[in-house]
């Protein structure tokens, strides 16, 4: 009888830590797939801070040249 206890447990054993291999492995894929998706979404905050600066730009510049046709007509009406 006690060998054969043996003889179930080393199947046993050996299937258990196939699978806790297995799981190491994903655990390991989950975090480095959250790490890429921390660093994707930090790109897209850094471009996004980039645009909004860009757009920004553009809207002070519009004003700017508004405001120096504004000048230009008055000083022509006068």
């Amino acid at each position: 009888m006690r060998g054969t206890s043996s003889r179930t447990f080393l199947p046993i054993a050996g299937a258990l830590a196939v699978a806790l291999l297995l799981s190491a492995c994903g655990l390991a894929e989950t975090a480095g797939t959250a790490a890429a998706t921390g660093a994707s979404a930090a790109e897209q905050a850094r471009q996004a801070r980039e645009i909004e600066a860009e757009v920004e730009q553009q809207v002070l510049d519009a004003q700017a040249e508004a405001k120096r046709l504004r000048d230009e007509a008055e000083a022509a009406a006068n």
